[in-house]
């Protein structure tokens, strides 16, 4: 359904840039409409034609850009890829306290001035950009 709608999306904004780009110009000479005689519509049945048509493509847009809004909230899975952490962390079970095998002491795998080491994304594992000398 969401195809279709935005299909139909696509096709009516293409037909909108059409019909607005044939209205005649009022301030220069960049409009394509407008020549002198020998149209199928001349004078003002031309531009009250275009003006309609603008008009209701113009509705029809709003419409499917509402319905397309409407389709995408109701069908988006839920949360967000950035709301994840970078690295998955195992989970431990409710309640359940690391054993104390589990925890190494603090002072035994680094000193005690190091950084901290973050949470493990890209940056991180960049680290520091290397200080140039300044020039004097």
């Amino acid at each position: 359904m969401q195809l279709v709608l935005l299909v139909i999306h696509m096709m009516i904004a293409a037909a909108l840039v059409g019909v607005v780009l044939l209205q005649k110009s009022e301030g220069g000479a960049l409009g394509i409409g407008g020549g002198g005689g020998g149209g199928f519509l001349t004078g003002r049945g031309t531009a009250n034609l275009l003006t309609r048509t603008t008009a209701f493509l113009a509705a029809a847009f709003y419409a499917t850009s509402l319905g397309l809004t409407l389709l995408a909230t109701h069908t988006q899975p839920a949360g967000s890829v950035l709301d994840k952490p970078a690295i998955s962390q195992p989970a431990t079970a409710p309640g359940r306290q690391p054993a104390a095998t589990d925890a190494k002491p603090a002072d035994a795998t680094k000193p005690a001035d190091a950084k901290p080491e973050g949470r493990g994304g890209i940056l991180d594992k960049l680290g520091p950009a290397p200080q140039a000398p300044l020039p004097r």
